[in-house]
């Protein structure tokens, strides 16, 4: 069997913060269910012991929600107690997505001791983030956002920062960089907009994600020839694969795999973005991995990911491009089939922009 990696949602869609665009609240109002509650320390044995008893080579466990910090800190505490109790010889690593609002000292300290890789969700500059991502009061959350990074940093806890491209973000690029390159590792996510695609509210336009893509990479690119390397995810995957090797972004890869996402009442999934009522592939308590992902459910999920557009077949940039994350290629056709990306235009701007200043790059990097 193959490593394996479980994105877990303890609080399932619970969380603090009213974030405008949050993706996964328009998830949760398109299921029967919108919210599954706080995951048992039962179904967290669960889901470790088959993890366990499946991976080869190591195992990963990746928090997220809604908020994965309200499911507590002594939530965290058996994961690792259970960890250490039905490990056999495998490495483990564990990660937690965060907006950052209830970490305090004792969190830090925790984090730090045992390893977790952090990513704090901070959106660029303060009229940026507190622009979308706001408290139940109504209130920004910038301020609370950068003090959770100081607290990290002291406590010596590993975290990279995650920035959502909404429109606002996206036109202004230098802006949104400068404001966050010394925490040097950085993401940033194109925000979705709802799945009845009916209007496009937050998420950026396909001109304006491409200057974006374009203006970022060239301050990139200036960090690393000024010695001052700042990691940027997507630009990091882009050198990958020009070296020939696999890109870790599953959005990336061409088509979609099942990476399991399991919510609070351990029900399985095979994506983030399809946390519904459609994909559900069986339970943690009674279903094992193997048996889920050779599901009927689960080899459709990843089937229709396949399909490449006709102006795919013939774009130049497409070893690169690979067509997009399936959930930009909403909605699918009467075949069911899925449709271009909405980013397309973005990525031939981009590539075409700086394509060769990549080519170069990988060239230089050993």
């Amino acid at each position: 069997m193959p490593p394996i990696s479980l994105l877990i949602k303890p609080a399932s869609g619970a969380c603090q913060y009213r974030c405008k665009y949050c993706f996964y609240a328009d998830v949760m109002n398109n299921r029967s269910v919108p919210n599954y509650g706080s995951m048992t320390f039962e179904t967290l044995e669960s889901l470790v012991k088959r993890a366990m008893l499946y991976a080869e080579g190591s195992v990963a466990f990746a928090f997220q929600g809604g908020e994965p910090t309200l499911a507590g800190l002594d939530f965290y505490r058996e994961l690792i107690r259970l960890e250490k109790k039905h490990n056999r010889g495998l490495q483990v690593f564990n990660s937690i997505q965060t907006n950052g609002g209830l970490i305090d000292d004792e969190w830090a300290e925790f984090l730090a001791e045992n390893r977790f890789l952090v990513g704090l969700s901070l959106d660029g500059c303060k009229n940026l983030h507190d622009q979308y991502r706001k408290d139940a009061q109504g209130n920004g959350t910038y301020d609370r956002t950068l003090e959770t990074a100081e607290r990290f940093q002291r406590h010596g806890a590993e975290f990279n920062i995650l920035c959502v491209v909404n429109d606002d973000v996206a036109s202004h690029p230098t802006e949104t960089y400068e404001a966050i390159r010394r925490f040097k590792y950085l993401q940033f996510i194109p925000c979705i907009d709802d799945f009845d695609l009916k209007e496009r509210l937050f998420s950026p336009s396909p001109e304006n994600y491409g200057r974006f893509l374009i203006e970022t990479f060239r301050l990139y690119l200036r960090d690393i020839q000024n010695g001052e390397y700042v990691s940027v995810r997507a630009f990091d995957n882009y050198v990958q694969m020009l070296k020939g090797r696999r890109p870790e972004s599953c959005s990336m890869t061409g088509r979609c795999t099942c990476y399991f996402v399991i919510e609070g009442n351990g029900d399985v999934y095979p994506c983030d973005f399809y946390v519904l009522d459609k994909w559900k592939l069986g339970n943690i308590a009674f279903d094992d991995f193997r048996t889920m992902l050779k599901s009927k459910k689960a080899q459709e999920f990843v089937s229709t990911s396949v399909y490449m557009h006709p102006d795919c077949r013939v774009c130049r940039h497409y070893s690169l491009c690979r067509g997009g994350c399936r959930r930009d290629r909403e909605p699918f056709d009467e075949m069911n089939r899925p449709g271009k990306s909405r980013y397309c235009e973005s990525y031939r701007m981009f590539f075409e922009a700086c394509g060769e200043d990549l080519r170069n790059l990988a060239r230089l990097i050993r």
